[in-house]
């Protein structure tokens, strides 16, 4: 088979087109998350919240993207990737407009559940389309800056939270969380039109159509002859997702879901009660608290940049337990200094940031690079739920936890979440540098050395450790 002409193009206005669109669902994923921690004290004030029903509209949105990941992945892969790729944001679009009809605390709990879903089935969707159209030198350098657009949709949701509430005070919630209906729909205008993937056409056997996708986006002449040969590649690449749980795959699931959540429950919990949390260390609480919170999210989009060299010049491994040994102590400090100035406790705050740029990364590059092709979507769609749903318990855990036991032990629970990442990576965290997909999904790599390590799959399946793709 053959899609030399789609690895090798060159970047195009399509390419920049593409890489836009799908960037706009992280950024409405850092927007939405964050945007319900600037609306949550207004709300809590006019509906009368206790400290639970508060928590639950804030953790809402990552229960939701447990359902979300586990059911969206599976049925992109039935359906295709260009009719789910519009159709979330529709439901975006809708949820975000009715949370200005809110009156009770249930009706924003189910909405947040249903955008939580929504955005949570957008990452295979535009992920997989993403990985299919770009060539294959510019994929790992994108992924990256997708990541970073995440951290600019939260930012940019503080500073629009910020704008609001000088004009119209805690009243202005509503309008809050209704802005995320402009975002969606710019991002379903941008993704109107979008052709399907072709390596998604050729796996449904519609291989005429997708030599003319290739032909009328690449302008490059493929037929089907080129493509016929993936027929058989595409059928037996669609694995089992129980081969998720067997053998080598087994380990180095655990190894991201414990990892990707050890990373994200401190962010999450900042991210949704981040004023909460900077009032609680002594900073003027309101706006001041809010343009804290969306400096600290500037800086962990900042600490992506350094991070996506050092993953290239030093290697994966290094670059994440470093990474978590430096996020422990910023916690640590804001736990034993509890009355710092609130500079101070900007200060720690960005410092943790600015050091979890790997971990930010690796988070979709490993399960990218750790899977063959036959299970790489499902080792996706499995580590966004399953680390949802551990982040969802942490971000509910957070304003309970500032209110029984203060804000000291609860930063130091978050510097002992973060420990137990560090010694994940200590464990489990491979070395993929300068390999393949072919290579790092299909065996073993050592930590430290350049050669591929043998390993041993007793009791799983013997046609795990080799890739089809």
């Amino acid at each position: 088979m053959s899609f030399r002409s789609v690895d090798e193009a060159p970047i195009r206005g399509f390419h920049r087109k593409l890489i836009v669109a799908c960037s706009g669902g992280p950024l409405l994923d850092g927007y939405l998350l964050a945007i319900v921690g600037i609306a949550l004290p207004g709300i809590t004030r006019e509906m009368h919240l206790p400290t639970s029903t508060e928590a639950m509209i804030g953790v809402a949105s990552l229960i939701g993207m447990f359902f979300g990941g586990l059911i969206c992945g599976p049925l992109t892969d039935r359906i295709g990737r260009k009719p789910m790729y519009t159709l979330d944001l529709l439901v975006l679009i809708v949820t975000s407009v009715l949370s200005i009809f809110a009156t009770e605390a249930w009706h924003l709990i189910i909405l947040r559940f249903v955008i939580g879903a929504a955005i949570a089935a957008d990452y295979p969707i535009a992920t997989a389309l993403l990985s299919e159209w770009l060539p294959t030198k510019r994929r790992a350098r994108m992924f990256s800056a997708v990541i970073i657009i995440w951290y600019i949709g939260a930012s940019l949701a503080y500073l629009v939270g910020y704008l609001i509430n000088e004009v119209m005070g805690d009243d202005g919630w509503r309008w809050m969380l209704a802005t995320a209906a402009v975002l969606a729909t710019i991002v379903f205008l941008l993704r109107v039109g979008t052709p399907e993937s072709p390596r998604w056409l050729v796996g449904a056997g519609r291989i005429d159509e997708a030599c003319k996708v290739i032909e009328s986006t690449l302008d490059t002449k493929v037929t089907p002859a080129e493509l016929a040969g993936s027929m058989p590649l595409s059928n037996e690449g669609r694995g089992n997702i129980a081969d998720l749980f067997r053998g080598i795959y087994l380990r180095r699931m655990v190894f991201i879901v414990v990892f990707f959540t050890c990373a994200i429950v401190p962010l999450f919990a900042l991210l949704t009660f981040g004023p909460q949390l900077l009032g609680s260390l002594g900073m003027e609480s309101g706006n001041e608290a809010n343009l804290g919170t969306a400096l600290i999210n500037l800086v962990f989009a900042i600490g992506c940049l350094p991070a996506m060299r050092m993953l290239d010049n030093i290697g994966r491994r290094k670059t994440i337990i470093w990474s978590f040994g430096l996020m422990v102590l910023p916690l640590l400090a804001l736990g034993a200094w509890t009355n710092a100035p609130g500079p101070f406790v900007v200060g720690f705050f960005c410092l943790y940031a600015l050091f979890s740029g790997g971990p930010s990364i690796l988070e979709w590059a490993y399960p990218n690079e750790l899977f063959p092709t036959r299970i790489r979507a499902a080792a996706v769609g499995m580590a966004v739920a399953l680390t949802r749903f551990g982040a969802a318990i942490g971000t509910f855990l957070v304003p309970l936890s500032l209110s029984t036991l203060g804000t000291s032990t609860t930063m130091y629970i978050g510097a002992g979440i973060t420990f137990i990442g560090f010694l994940a990576c200590i464990a489990w965290a491979e070395e993929t540098r300068n390999r393949s997909l072919e290579e790092t999904g299909a065996i073993e790599v050592m930590a430290t050395s350049p050669q591929p390590a043998p390993i041993s799959t007793a009791g799983s399946n013997p046609r795990q450790g080799a890739d089809i793709t």
